[in-house]
């Protein structure tokens, strides 16, 4: 019987997932990074840039049915997954967004992510 997952709360687990293996989606970023053994965890992020609280709440909401829905089934054991919204997500079909996320939680079992990103324009590099 698949476990339940459960919700991330510290802000140090969501920056080490951005660390992570990273999908993108129209609607959605997702990220997934191993937890040293934690189980399945999630954690949902929506910034201002998506819309006023209504808005962003309704996102919210969405996320976390979908991440319900999949993650018992589809989701990686023993990681971290991190969904990000991006401006589609509030008028995204919903159906649409769960057959995404098991596409990308597919990709993601099989360690295939997207490509690495380029620095963001006037971003300081940080020495690791």
């Amino acid at each position: 019987m698949p476990m339940t997952p459960t919700v991330l709360t510290k802000r140090a687990d969501f920056l080490a997932a951005n660390r992570g293996l990273r999908n993108a989606r129209p609607g959605f970023v997702l990220l997934t990074r191993p937890n040293g053994g934690e189980g399945i965890r999630y954690g949902i992020t929506v910034t201002k840039k998506i819309g006023n609280a209504v808005v962003r709440n309704r996102v919210k909401r969405r996320f976390r049915e979908l991440l319900r829905a999949a993650l018992p089934d589809h989701g990686l054991p023993d990681h971290d997954h991190v969904l990000i919204g991006r401006d589609a997500a509030p008028t995204r079909d919903f159906a649409q967004m769960a057959k995404e996320l098991e596409i990308v939680l597919g990709q993601a079992a099989g360690g295939k992510g997207d490509p690495a990103r380029r620095p963001r324009k006037g971003a300081k590099r940080r020495p690791r």
